[in-house]
């Protein structure tokens, strides 16, 4: 019996940026799952999801936005959030994430965070059970 690879949903309006995650994701053996925009995630819904990454600046519902809708419906879900800005204007928002990422962001930096926060979470769904 195989085990289940951890699925990684990508949310970006960024084709290029969703396309290398996807690709880096993949290889590093994840499952990844790629949005172009907050709105087909929030349609295709969080079952099976083990961690969220998720641009800031999208038009329509922003990534602090959707953040905020994950954690009311799954508030053990890693999220990283990932940004072109140089800085958030507001330190408050970015509380209840598990990572914060600038572009370009280093791509082994990125997976060790990913790897950190899945095998953190496996740890306290073992102590749960």
């Amino acid at each position: 019996m195989s085990k289940r690879r951890p699925v990684v949903a990508i949310v970006d309006d960024d084709p290029r940026l969703l396309e290398s995650l996807e690709d880096l994701l993949e290889s590093a053996g994840y499952a990844a799952h790629s949005f172009s925009s907050a709105g087909s995630l929030l349609i295709s819904g969080l079952s099976g999801v083990d961690l969220l990454i998720t641009d800031i600046g999208m038009p329509g519902m922003d990534g602090f936005e959707l953040r905020d809708w994950v954690k009311k419906v799954r508030p053990e879900l890693p999220v990283f959030l990932i940004t072109g800005r140089h800085e958030i204007a507001d330190q408050d928002r970015a509380r209840g994430i598990s990572g914060f990422f600038r572009k370009p962001f280093d791509a082994e930096v990125l997976l060790a965070a990913v790897d950190n926060a899945l095998t953190n979470r496996n740890m306290e769904d073992d102590h749960e059970s």
